[in-house]
């Protein structure tokens, strides 16, 4: 059991919280112009939160050091495919057609896949799932109940939101556990969202990273490489980037790649990661004063894990770390 702490406490949200207070994996911030308000989403677990169930939970803050929470926005529902005691990973909320939509990776450990596990990991039934909300702050409904967006028979995690010529697409990691060479594909998706149309294009496989970046897992000693956490920004020079985590030497790596066409179907040249150490599953975001920043969680272990946060420079065919921001985590 973790040790209490204030700041995780759904049923008692309070002010004043720094980033060091608060628990936090796979962290997204919204930035909402309507509010001036940045709101960082993280999971919501029952032991970690007070939560009955999982969900996804939302912290808000005016400039970045102090934030106010937690507030619970979304719990898996009962009668559909996941299960509500078995996880909800990668929250992110993107505004989208005049509503703001949550992409939510939920899991159903008890349905299981075709397969032998792989270094002791089962597979199993899980996909990202979208849910729509009037509000940023919830609470968001799921589109469809039976929620899945591409089969339940593909494990897929960490769908976001990408818009290319007026056309929707979800990007997501298909998991190692499934493919060994954990590859990171998109879908389009009709207008509403509310399912995709045609198959899956792959965009690339981990292993086409340059650095060493497979992972030896114990038991049957099997080379895996890991996609998690995409995600999709223009450049001030019109390059397409994505963030992307994996490993290096074993461990948690932020990396970068680009499309050498700018278009999502590449081909992608990967670039040297951005930030080691046990770090990543991040995103960018920009202030209310027109900053990019870099906020990504670190060490990878819950609950010792915490948001981190880089000022970034747009440098036109990239984005680089101009400095960490530790003025803002409060430690």
């Amino acid at each position: 059991m973790p040790v209490y702490n204030a700041a995780c406490d759904v049923n008692k949200p309070q002010k004043g919280h720094r980033l060091a207070d608060i628990p936090a994996h796979d962290p997204f911030v919204l930035t909402d112009s309507r509010t001036g308000v940045y709101y960082l989403y993280t999971g919501g677990a029952p032991r970690l939160n007070g939560m009955e169930r999982y969900g996804v939970i939302t912290y808000k803050s005016t400039n970045l050091s102090e934030w106010e929470g937690p507030y619970v926005v979304f719990t898996v529902p009962d009668g559909v495919w996941a299960h509500p005691q078995h996880g909800a990973w990668a929250p992110e909320v993107h505004e989208y057609n005049g509503c703001y939509y949550l992409f939510v990776t939920l899991h159903n450990n008890d349905r299981r896949l075709e397969g032998e596990p792989v270094n002791g990991f089962s597979k199993h039934w899980r996909g990202t799932v979208i849910s729509v909300s009037d509000s940023p702050e919830g609470p968001f409904r799921l589109l469809k109940e039976d929620a899945h967006v591409l089969p339940e028979t593909m494990m897929t995690l960490d769908g976001t939101l990408y818009v290319e010529d007026g056309s929707p697409w979800m990007v997501f990691c298909h998991e190692w556990i499934q493919t060994i060479d954990g590859t990171i594909e998109g879908v389009r998706l009709k207008d509403d969202l509310s399912e995709a149309v045609g198959d899956p294009i792959r965009l690339f496989n981990a292993s086409e990273a340059p650095w060493k970046n497979e992972d030896v897992l114990p038991d049957d000693n099997i080379r895996v490489y890991v996609t998690d956490g995409c995600q999709l920004y223009r450049t001030s020079g019109d390059s397409l980037i994505m963030l992307w985590s994996s490993y290096q030497s074993g461990s948690y790596v932020q990396t970068i790649a680009r499309s050498k066409t700018g278009k999502l179907e590449g081909p992608w040249e990967q670039l040297p990661p951005l930030v080691k150490e046990d770090s990543g599953h991040g995103m960018l975001f920009r202030t209310f004063e027109g900053t990019w920043m870099l906020i990504l969680h670190q060490p990878f272990k819950m609950p010792e894990s915490r948001c981190k946060l880089y000022e970034m420079e747009d440098t036109g065919a990239s984005f680089k770390i101009v400095k960490a921001r530790e003025d803002l985590q409060g430690a």
